[in-house]
């Protein structure tokens, strides 16, 4: 009798064999049948808003406002950009000619990579499947999806779309754990888009490097926010509470430690502790039964944050706002601490939940040197209103974005790249960008039979050397 996981494996490798064999007829598709397929999914998504809402609520207790506005509106975004864009993307791209290619005719075309995977994770789970699958479909190819086991209610939602509008040998998804996706990624896939940790985002590069196969990396890491004392101190504390506390802190490119003035320290922790009142309860008792606080996904993630935050109070960190959680729940309030946190794993690790540490600054280059000891994160983000401090930080810093004056509003900016740099990722996507990532950028150059470039071929004589150092003499 066969084990269910030999099954498995053995429908993968015939799902992965038929879209293999398939992948030329979806290469070849044009722009009629790649936009019908993401009007599919449009109305899927349109049709089945409450059977998503539910699913994603039970993963992790999301307030539907917030999976409206995260999982589903900016799905949705994605598919109407890509659709109003995808005539002109799949267009050959003319390149100039430079002068000593004046007799060519050069452009590039974006081709199909062919089978890809998508490993997804389960922060944003309906979010974070969907959009690079449309990226995918829109440049032409077939697709397996592997969504996370955290998050399997709304993984199974993903599978029921997906088998309801695609035929397996064109999309498909794979539910399970690590050894479907360790069994997954021995396969030679033509690209490999893959969203979450670090750590397991090295494991994704080892694997891609045996068949040579391309990657996108969505990490995360450690996002900093500086604030300076000439900021509107209300207006940054109001998008800190929204920017942190989303999704209970589970966000990627969200703010993961604070950096503030350290005149203004006081000011803005009082704030902070305001909008967190109007924004979820004006009380321990009322937070904690908000509707409009998720939860943290599971046992084991509120474990790793209760051992955070009890080590750095260990470590002398003074709570300035909640601290409170309860295990059997899941919950963790909106907690804010502050302190030094040297050697503490809140400034080791990217925190992903609903804690704030805040450290103070005298001066600008302080701030810089302590985003500098980290690796680059997604984001840096300032708040400011002074044009040198922002172009210094700018000037100072790496990372995959800057935002000013707000917060993880990067990500719905569909005509801009989205990813990070090293340890935060490698590649972009959304839009545009998400297009290109599963594109192969072919070059095609033409010529003609009168071609000058004759005049240069051997065997070589004192005139065409006369003619080769005239070319350098002109270029030069």
């Amino acid at each position: 009798m066969h084990s269910p996981g030999k099954i498995i494996f053995s429908e993968i490798d015939k799902v992965f064999n038929l879209q293999i064999q398939n992948k030329w007829n979806v290469r070849n598709t044009g722009f009629t049948e790649r936009s019908e397929n993401l009007d599919k999914i449009r109305h899927w998504i349109l049709n089945n808003r409450q059977k998503i809402r539910d699913a994603v609520y039970k993963d992790f207790k999301k307030p539907f406002p917030e999976t409206d506005l995260t999982e589903i509106f900016n799905t949705l975004a994605e598919i109407r950009t890509t659709k109003a864009n995808l005539r002109k993307w799949m267009k050959p791209q003319k390149a100039a000619p430079t002068p000593s290619m004046l007799t060519t005719h050069g452009y590039v075309i974006y081709e199909p990579k062919g089978t890809v995977l998508i490993i997804s994770p389960w922060n944003y789970p309906f979010l974070l499947a969907v959009e690079p699958l449309i990226s995918a479909i829109a440049a032409g190819n077939t697709v397996i999806i592997k969504p996370s086991e955290i998050s399997r209610n709304t993984s199974a939602v993903i599978k029921e779309m997906v088998d309801e509008l695609f035929p397996p040998n064109e999309v498909c998804v794979f539910e399970g754990g690590k050894e479907i996706a360790t069994y997954l990624l021995q396969k030679p896939f033509d690209h490999i888009f893959f969203t979450g940790s670090t750590t397991v985002g090295k494991i994704v590069l080892k694997a891609a490097a045996e068949h040579f196969t391309s990657v996108t990396l969505e990490l995360g890491g450690k996002s900093p926010v500086i604030v300076d004392s000439s900021a509107d101190l209300k207006d940054a504390a109001q998008k800190l509470v929204w920017g942190k506390f989303l999704n209970a802190g589970q966000t990627c490119q969200g703010p993961d430690y604070l950096l503030i003035d350290k005149r203004i320290k006081s000011e803005l922790i009082e704030l902070l502790k305001n909008f967190i009142n109007k924004s979820y309860g004006k009380n321990p008792n009322e937070i904690k039964h908000s509707h409009d606080f998720a939860r943290i996904i599971n046992f084991n993630h509120i474990g790793r944050l209760i051992d955070y935050l009890e080590e750095a109070k260990k470590y002398g960190a003074k709570v300035e706002i909640g601290g409170e959680y309860d295990r059997e729940t899941n919950y963790f309030s909106p907690t804010v601490l502050s302190g030094s946190f040297t050697g503490t794993k809140l400034m080791e690790e990217e925190i992903f939940g609903p804690i704030l540490p805040v450290m103070t600054f005298e001066n600008i280059d302080e701030a810089i040197e302590i985003i500098k000891r980290q690796p680059p994160p997604l984001a840096v983000y300032i708040f400011s209103n002074k044009n040198k401090t922002i172009e210094t930080v700018k000037e100072n810093t790496v990372s995959g974005s800057v935002v000013i004056n707000d917060l993880v509003l990067q990500f719905s900016h569909y005509n801009l790249p989205f990813g990070g740099i090293k340890e935060s990722g490698l590649g972009t996507a959304h839009g545009f960008y998400g297009f290109e990532a599963f594109s192969n950028r072919r070059t095609v150059l033409k010529h003609h039979k009168f071609s000058p470039i004759k005049l240069f071929y051997p065997p070589y004589n004192n005139g065409k050397q006369k003619l080769i150092n005239l070319l350098i003499k002109f270029f030069r």
